[in-house]
């Protein structure tokens, strides 16, 4: 594991770093975005100078929070969404996956949004893989062929933000995904107006996923 310093650890020491993001994720579960520090490194069981040596600024712990449950949810979703031999399928699985993560980690999100580390590119492998599933959607007459790869992490991005208006372990989200589903497939097609190209600001600030 790599600290929020940058720098690699030893084994004892990425244990530490580990056990205090997996803790900090439960912690801003259960307290919401504003959860103190000290509060993180009491339920790790470690110092709050150790947290500190390991994490120099709050952002640096939810950067971790984030890259930890990526790595293990949203990862094996692209892989698997990838193989999957129905493209639709695949990119309607992977958003899933996107939206699911975002309703189990909402308040680590927030804290991420409060902080200003999160932005389009927090997992570019995300969108490239929208995209490139898309396209082979689109190739498969699967998929209407209008849509543009910035269409599809608004789309995301529009699902995310229902999560702020329910309880999002009700799964309530998966209603608006459905209607959203609706609206790409060839049959029901009408034409869209044009796209919009993200402005700068979007692009660098602050982003729901």
């Amino acid at each position: 594991m790599v600290a929020g310093t940058g720098r690699r650890l030893r084994a004892d020491a990425a244990r530490n770093a580990e056990r205090i993001v997996r803790t900090a994720r439960a912690v801003f579960a259960e307290l919401g975005p504003d959860a103190q520090l000290e509060e993180i490194a009491r339920r790790a069981d470690v110092r709050i100078r150790t947290l500190y040596n390991h994490f120099p600024h709050k952002a640096d712990l939810v950067q971790a929070a984030i890259d930890q449950s990526i790595a293990e949810h949203l990862t094996p979703a692209v892989e698997r969404a990838l193989a999957n031999d129905d493209p639709l399928n695949g990119l309607v699985s992977l958003i899933e996956a996107a939206v699911s993560l975002a309703a189990s980690e909402l308040n680590v999100l927030a804290a991420a949004r409060a902080t200003g580390i999160l932005g389009p590119e927090t997992y570019p492998p995300f969108g490239n893989s929208l995209t490139l599933l898309a396209r082979r959607a689109q190739e498969a007459g699967r998929l209407r062929a209008d849509l543009v790869p910035d269409d599809l992490s608004r789309l995301t991005a529009m699902l995310i933000s229902t999560l702020w208006t329910m309880d999002p372990a009700t799964g309530g989200w998966r209603r608006y995904l459905a209607l959203l589903l609706e609206g790409l497939t060839p049959a029901t097609a009408k034409t869209l107006p044009p796209p919009a190209a993200l402005t700068t600001e979007q692009r660098t600030g602050s982003w729901p996923f």
